[in-house]
């Protein structure tokens, strides 16, 4: 049995340095359609054609090609990084919060391949 349970949600994250010439780019040649732009996060969200999976944009102005971190959607974040923790996985960091939108948290795998999970907030706790 796992250690935490995450929901059916899988997120990729990848670093661009224009989010909205992007989420264009992939409506356009890919059929991907526009979820949302958070501009004051500097993060845009796009729906696949496969359910359950986006693709998250995040703005640098120096953008890392190649650097993608599968973002797993979570129920409940803080009592899951506690057990990974317990576990000795280790994270990046504190965990973020943009009030009203959402939670994450950065952590690594034995490899050091970096991985997140991520709270929705939007639906009001």
């Amino acid at each position: 049995m796992a250690l935490i349970t995450l929901d059916e949600t899988i997120t990729i994250s990848m670093s661009v340095k224009d989010r909205h010439a992007s989420a264009a780019w992939y409506e356009t040649m890919l059929g991907f359609e526009a979820l949302y732009h958070a501009d004051e996060a500097g993060w845009s969200e796009i729906q696949t054609n496969t359910a359950g999976v986006t693709i998250g944009l995040g703005e640098h102005t120096k953008p890392v090609p190649g650097n993608c971190v599968p973002v797993f959607g979570i129920a409940d974040l803080d009592t899951s990084r506690q057990k990974l923790e317990q576990a000795n996985v280790k994270f990046d960091g504190e965990t973020d919060v943009v009030e009203g939108m959402v939670k994450t948290a950065t952590f690594y795998d034995p490899d050091g391949n970096a991985l997140m999970l991520a709270e929705d907030l939007t639906q009001g706790s």
